[in-house]
């Protein structure tokens, strides 16, 4: 059968671990304990230095009635980590509980990538989505967990709508939007908030260190910007079909681009000095961001 091709041993124990982490509600709250109070202060203290957030004050601000599916660009294997970074500090009232879906390979299928998920994600890279054709009944299903979770209020899931990491040479120029992010939109009808970021490399080591260099805010901030919630209600009174789906996700990816002229532009003025190290939207000039009493049981 082309629908049956049976999981590996690794690939089943990380499956469980992972559904463990995030379908089960003392698995969620752990996971969210360990976000907020292991990850958030690593990444924080090697990061927040030269992290610039712009519109987190929108996005505090915004009251969303069920889950946010955070959409954005995709250029290193660290982005999701300072996304989080910058929805922690806020505070972000509404990001109480996160889901990055991923691709199945090294942190499904290696040791070692289950150990990474665990101890920098708490399991939150969930749910995998599988490569080969076989496994496609698999991937139904991480596509119906999404469309459950973005339909929690509370709940945050992101996503990449290029699908993969854009390894191209201008960082302004992007891969085209595929439609699985638009499908998963239009069935859960989350609230969808835009996102780019630039400024982190896929070297941890060196991107760590640039973080205690006086020179790296200028000439190598991190900038993310957060934008305004797309509209997308028109496209909801469509029969769904593969070509809406698209047709969706082409949206998202138009307002990823409207982010990154604004970066541009932000880039710029750190770079000649318009924008001082006092500005609250450097990262480190928040105070740190604490775990919440509503969040405090599961």
């Amino acid at each position: 059968m082309a629908d049956d091709l049976p999981l590996t041993r690794t690939e089943r124990l990380a499956l469980r671990f992972a559904q463990a982490a995030n379908e089960d509600a003392r698995g969620k709250w752990l996971q969210t304990k360990f976000l907020r109070g292991v990850s958030y202060l690593w990444v924080r203290a090697a990061l927040a230095n030269r992290m610039f957030a712009d519109g987190l004050e929108p996005l505090m601000a915004l009251r969303p009635e069920r889950g946010v599916l955070l959409v954005s660009n995709h250029r290193s294997f660290f982005d999701q980590y300072a996304m989080l970074l910058a929805c922690y500090m806020g505070p972000v009232h509404w990001a109480k509980h996160l889901s990055f879906p991923v691709r199945s390979q090294f942190f499904y299928d290696k040791p070692l990538g289950i150990l990474v998920n665990a101890a920098v994600a708490g399991g939150a890279m969930y749910p995998p989505i599988f490569r080969e054709a076989e496994r496609r009944v698999h991937n139904d299903a991480a596509l119906d967990k999404m469309v459950q979770t973005l339909q929690v209020q509370g709940n945050v899931l992101g996503m990449h709508p290029e699908g993969t990491r854009n390894k191209g040479d201008d960082p302004y120029k992007f891969l085209p939007a595929q439609p699985g992010v638009g499908k998963v939109a239009l069935l859960a009808k989350p609230t969808v908030i835009p996102t780019f970021i630039l400024g982190l490399g896929n070297d941890i080591v060196q991107d760590i260190k640039s973080n205690f260099t006086p020179a790296a805010r200028r000439e190598r901030a991190v900038i993310t910007v957060f934008g305004n919630p797309v509209a997308y209600d028109d496209l909801m009174q469509e029969k769904p079909r593969p070509t809406l789906y698209k047709k969706c996700a082409d949206r998202f990816m138009a307002s990823i681009k409207q982010l990154a002229e604004r970066e541009q532009q932000l880039r710029a003025d750190i770079l000649a000095g318009r924008i001082t190290d006092d500005d609250q939207r450097w990262l480190n000039n928040r105070p740190v961001g604490k775990l919440y009493a509503h969040e405090a049981e599961p």
